[in-house]
């Protein structure tokens, strides 16, 4: 333990009730809110519902108009659901041509996946320098020629690897050595 410091390291134990009494308290907390959400829903809900009372003392006519009034009240609240639908997406194209402008003004471009594609090299040169040009990758046309009947270097120029090593070992090799580096 490094006393110097001040610090105390915690003891594999602690730190599993600490962990564990975060997770209670965390777990509580999701508790209590979900249950306030579910009394606000039901709050706004009853505020905005009429209770459907006396509905076997109506008469048919009286039943069809509340059928017709909550029908235009199903209707208006589809309008006002699309409506609200439209100006989500509208502003959701918003947020994504904005992001793009900042992407373009930073200077960082989203890069597409590339894909593998298997080309010749004169598929890519045509590609490259288009179809008007005929294009052809000759390799072996590029490599230096061969003559294969040529003259024969003379012996003098020739030296055989063994006697250039014959002549460095020993004493004599290591001076030879040493003269020819100067």
């Amino acid at each position: 333990m490094s006393e110097e410091s001040g610090v105390r390291k915690m003891t594999h134990q602690r730190k599993m009730m600490l962990k564990s009494l975060m997770l209670n308290k965390a777990r509580e907390d999701l508790k209590r809110e979900m249950e306030q959400k579910a009394e606000a829903k039901k709050a706004e809900l009853s505020q905005r519902l009429e209770p459907l009372s006396g509905l076997n003392s109506m008469s048919s006519q009286e039943l069809m108009d509340l059928c017709r009034e909550l029908h235009g009240k199903i209707d208006k609240v589809d309008e006002q659901r699309f409506d609200i639908e439209a100006r989500v997406k509208k502003n959701d194209t918003e947020i994504e041509e904005l992001n793009q402008k900042i992407f373009d003004l930073r200077g960082k471009f989203k890069r597409p996946p590339l894909r593998r594609v298997r080309m010749s090299a004169d598929q890519m040169l045509r590609a490259l320098l288009g179809s008007k040009h005929k294009v052809s990758m000759d390799l072996r046309s590029n490599l230096k020629s061969v003559k294969k009947g040529g003259e024969k270097k003379e012996d003098a120029e020739v030296k055989d690897w063994r006697d250039n090593i014959e002549a460095k070992q020993g004493m004599g090799g290591k001076k030879a050595v040493f003269e020819g580096a100067q």
